[in-house]
């Protein structure tokens, strides 16, 4: 596995545009990919719970990691952003700006305790 933890999220995007770009089919249709999405996040939020939560995984499941579902969320994130033609980045940005306005005082502040 090549990782490179340098990818920016325009890089990222690019990286999936790509590895989709090889296929007839292509993306699929929004409502598809947030139904997939929906899966993956309910596969994540089992290997949360086995984790952290009272259900414990049984020993005939397999074993998953939280990093593996966190990384299908993202792919399917990233697809459907790229067949929406969404810059994650600027789309980022702008929750980021938001944070630090509208909800700038939403929080108690490290230094503030």
């Amino acid at each position: 596995m090549i990782v490179n933890a340098d990818k920016s999220m325009r890089q990222l995007q690019q990286e999936v545009d790509r590895h989709i770009g090889q296929f007839k089919e292509g993306y699929f249709a929004p409502m598809e990919m947030l139904a997939r999405m929906t899966e993956e996040l309910g596969e994540l939020a089992r290997e949360v719970n086995h984790v952290y939560g009272p259900k414990k995984k049984k020993e005939s499941e397999a074993e998953k990691l939280i990093e593996e579902e966190m990384g299908d969320v993202l792919f399917v994130l990233i697809c459907m952003a790229n067949s929406m033609n969404i810059d994650l980045q600027e789309a980022h940005d702008g929750v980021m700006e938001k944070f630090r306005t509208r909800d700038k005082d939403r929080w108690t502040r490290k230094e503030e305790q």
